[in-house]
């Protein structure tokens, strides 16, 4: 598993913006697991990507209702939010399967219940730096073409690794 550089993101808007240039090389089929504490800045990712594939209105978080699906953009996205479940069983039950194949699906708390959904995926773990609004992201590709997808992402000048 190959692990990029960690992305260095002063501040919510910039993971934001982050998110909207990731979004740049998704399509159908995608699958994004995203891990980091509470307060890591997920949503804001997700917002980001939202923007990127021009859905139409604002991506919230979905905690209470577990997933959201928003149509009309360039590609449909799928966020869900995986905190309260706690088996790979209720997982099944959402059929994300059936939406996979023509949408993006972001995952947040994901890690160790969606894997089984595809061969490929991005993970992505964001921390947040202690009393600060900076975050650090790290793009970890398993599988598929999304180690020469974000290589392109890199060779484009953005975003800024250290």
């Amino acid at each position: 598993m190959v692990s990029l550089p960690a992305v260095s993101l002063p501040s919510p808007a910039d993971t934001f913006d982050f998110g909207r240039r990731l979004a740049r090389l998704l399509r159908p089929g995608d699958l994004l697991v995203l891990t980091g504490p509470l307060g890591a800045g997920k949503t804001a990712l997700a917002q980001g990507i939202g923007a990127g594939l021009e859905v139409p209105g604002r991506v919230v978080s979905p905690t209470f209702v577990i997933a959201r699906v928003h149509l009309g953009g360039r590609i449909p996205l799928v966020h869900v939010d995986a905190y309260r479940l706690g088996s790979l069983a209720e997982v099944d039950d959402l059929d994300l399967d059936v939406e996979l194949a023509d949408s993006v699906t972001v995952v947040e708390w994901g890690a160790g219940l969606v894997e089984q959904l595809t061969e490929a995926r991005l993970r992505i773990e964001i921390s947040r730096q202690p009393d600060s609004e900076a975050r650090e992201v790290r793009l970890i590709p398993e599988g598929g073409d999304w180690a020469a997808r974000l290589a392109t992402l890199q060779a484009s000048g953005e975003p800024t690794a250290h």
